[in-house]
């Protein structure tokens, strides 16, 4: 029984569903904040030129005023002008880092709209349960991530930037442009440097927290059972209903017997009612059939209505195996059936209706 309670099974597609409907998703921070950060060099690279250019064209706005006695009208120009170039210069590249991160979300575990984190929860708020958050495993483990991470990223700057610092004195003899392409050089590698190491970082921080997050999903085997039942129904109950319909299908086909023309039998072990009613079918139809048991129910039955018994083997082999309750029989079998029909008309001399 213990076994049965200790979480050692992969979680089901349907436990993975039910957490992505409640916004329990498996998100890298890292992973996002480091395609978040490319995109935004990007962008910036991209933007550069345009962005100068607002800028210059801003400084030349605001060159146009010197001199000039501002009245209020002019003040507030200004401040228009400054809005409207400020957000020129800005909205590009904000919306571009906003879609980036929306994209960075959806990449690591597709769209997801779900309201259930935004609904209130008063168990949020329990105190108890919040110190309890605070001093988890998670929180701890959390904790010793960020220190490592920031740790490991300010001891690789402090290196490569000490390692620029042992070239300063031959800098300094530089003239000014020389000095500009060699911090431009530096700050180039120091970019990449960081922008590797992120990426690093955020591949681990990735297969971190979906290893977390699979694992916090594991189920155990009663779990699972009971995740079972809930779908597919309970087994018992299943197995109930199924022998109630069966019952009831019993029922019904016992009540078509006493209006079938003929039972083929073979002659011990099955036995199939056939009724031909030309007003309703165009051909002879199966309306009970029955091994064993069943067999010599639906024969005593048919003694009792002075419905003829035909033995047959081989057709009533092929009559219960190829036909279901109120099936019209095949017209493989018409000829075999029609003769067994003819024989029980002209026996018994009845005509047909």
């Amino acid at each position: 029984m213990a076994d049965d309670q200790e979480k050692t099974e992969e979680p089901t597609s349907k436990k993975i569903e039910d957490a992505r409907k409640e916004g329990n998703v498996p998100k890298s921070q890292d992973t996002s904040s480091f395609v978040t950060l490319l995109v935004a060099i990007g962008a910036l690279l991209g933007l550069f030129t345009f962005m100068k250019e607002r800028v210059v064209s801003l400084y030349h706005y605001y060159q146009s005023y010197i001199g000039v006695d501002l009245s209020k009208n002019d003040v507030f120009n200004i401040s228009i002008t400054t809005f409207k170039e400020i957000l020129l210069v800005i909205l590009p590249l904000a919306s571009i880092v906003a879609i980036s991160g929306i994209i960075a979300a959806v990449m690591q575990f597709g769209f997801l709209f779900s309201t259930k984190p935004l609904t209130p929860d008063l168990k949020k708020i329990d105190p108890i349960k919040g110190i309890k958050n605070l001093i988890s495993m998670k929180k701890l483990i959390e904790s010793v991530k960020i220190v490592l991470k920031v740790s490991l990223v300010m001891g690789t700057a402090y290196y490569f930037l000490m390692d620029f610092v042992k070239e300063l004195p031959s800098v300094i003899y530089f003239s000014l442009f020389d000095q500009l392409a060699w911090w431009q050089d530096r700050a180039m590698i120091l970019v990449a440097v960081m922008l590797i190491l992120f990426l690093g970082l955020a591949l681990f921080d990735l297969m971190f927290v979906r290893y977390n997050y699979f694992k916090d999903l594991k189920m155990s085997k009663q779990e699972i059972k009971d995740e079972y039942k809930q779908m597919e129904g309970d087994p018992q109950v299943k197995a109930r209903i199924k022998r109630v319909q069966m019952e009831m299908t019993k029922k019904r086909m016992m009540q078509e017997i006493p209006g079938a023309d003929v039972v083929i039998t073979n002659p011990t072990h099955f036995a199939v009612a056939i009724r031909y009613d030309t007003e309703k079918e165009h051909a002879p139809k199966v309306v009970a059939k029955g091994i064993d048991h069943l067999a010599l129910k639906i024969k005593e039955i048919a003694r009792e209505h002075n419905i003829q018994i035909i033995e047959n083997p081989p057709l009533a082999r092929e009559l219960y195996k190829k036909c279901e309750l109120n099936d019209i029989i095949p017209e493989t079998l018409y000829k075999a059936v029609a003769e067994v029909l003819a024989f029980v008309y002209q026996s018994s001399k009845k005509a047909r209706r």
